[in-house]
């Protein structure tokens, strides 16, 4: 750790393509903000799901789509991938899921066994439901892919853009695990737990949002552990410091591709002081590793730090990752 270059680390996150793909993401929420008002979810600056309220509750609804050399690549560990992700968005949220619907496309017969496998794996494992989908079976398919759409609930909402001032910034990853797939940089720590162990874990999130003990969270997606809290304090209109020294790591990987990691179980939420201490009770009755890793700033500087050392990671009056950033508009 003390011979960390954080101009290194700077350079590394920055130019993380896991990071540098959600560039495109401003133009397309721009463009199709305005058909909000054909419906009544409530407006989204960055939130893992579309909130909709529904009686006394939320609905969550939410997508992703699985990068193709993943697909071509690891077939299994795509479909079983495809599960976990929209799985983890509705946690993430404070929700629980509901079930899910599939648009695979894949003309190689056994390609599409082993990604069907793959699905019922995850579906297994997190025991929520694959309830239908479409298929594009057809031959001459040469690109595959496949997406995954997933219905949620809460009662109490954790939101991508809330994190204010003063909050202690906590991030709760499972450090028993291993190394994942080889087409992206990941971390399983699924694989070789039970269902119950997983949803035990799982279930930290919505009571952490049922009690009020955070209103702001995300979980650790394909821009790694940096870029994840960047794009949270970006959504919030907000800046931070980073402690390097206070993040938890597995001794078995090295701190930069750690940083780059996709998480299988990896949350990062922003919380009032007198809150954290009862937040990191929770995680660590449920075996994670949890730790305040650094706090909310109100300037639009995101810090790295170590030791007496400090970077400037992203500055938001000239950078942007999704461009995204919460300007207190009326909800």
């Amino acid at each position: 750790m003390n011979d960390i270059n954080l101009d290194q680390i700077v350079e590394s996150v920055r130019n993380y393509v896991g990071l540098v793909r959600k560039r495109p993401i401003k133009a397309v929420v721009e463009k199709l903000f305005t058909t909000y008002k054909y419906g009544n979810a409530l407006p989204n600056f960055g939130d893992d799901a579309a909130v909709i309220p529904f009686k006394d509750e939320y609905l969550l609804f939410a997508t992703d789509g699985m990068m193709t050399n993943l697909i071509i690549n690891e077939p299994y560990a795509a479909g079983k991938a495809s599960v976990m992700v929209t799985v983890n968005d509705i946690y993430s949220m404070g929700g629980r899921p509901i079930g899910m619907v599939n648009v695979l496309a894949s003309g190689d017969e056994e390609q599409r066994a082993l990604i069907v496998d793959g699905i019922k794996k995850g579906c297994t494992k997190l025991q929520v439901p694959m309830l239908g989908g479409h298929l594009h079976p057809d031959p001459e398919i040469a690109t595959p892919s496949l997406s995954v759409a997933i219905l949620g609930v809460a009662k109490k909402l954790l939101r991508s853009h809330l994190a204010k001032k003063g909050d202690d910034l906590i991030l709760a990853v499972d450090l028993h695990g291993s190394p994942g797939c080889h087409s992206v940089v990941s971390w399983d720590a699924n694989s070789g737990k039970t269902s119950e162990e997983l949803l035990h874990r799982l279930e930290t999130l919505p009571l952490i949002a049922e009690q009020e003990l955070s209103c702001a969270a995300k979980d650790i997606s394909n821009a790694g552990i940096l870029g994840t809290i960047s794009i949270l304090l970006e959504n919030s209109g907000k800046g931070g410091s980073i402690n390097l020294d206070a993040i938890p790591r597995p001794d078995s990987i090295e701190l930069k591709d750690w940083l780059h990691c996709f998480q299988s179980f990896g949350f990062i939420l922003a919380v009032k002081p007198e809150n954290s201490k009862k937040v990191l009770e929770l995680f660590s009755s449920r075996n994670i590793s949890a730790g305040i890793i650094g706090n909310v700033t109100q300037n639009d500087r995101v810090l790295l730090e170590q030791k007496q050392t400090s970077r400037v990671l992203f500055d938001f009056k000239t950078d942007e990752i999704t461009g995204i950033r919460y300007k207190g508009q009326v909800e």
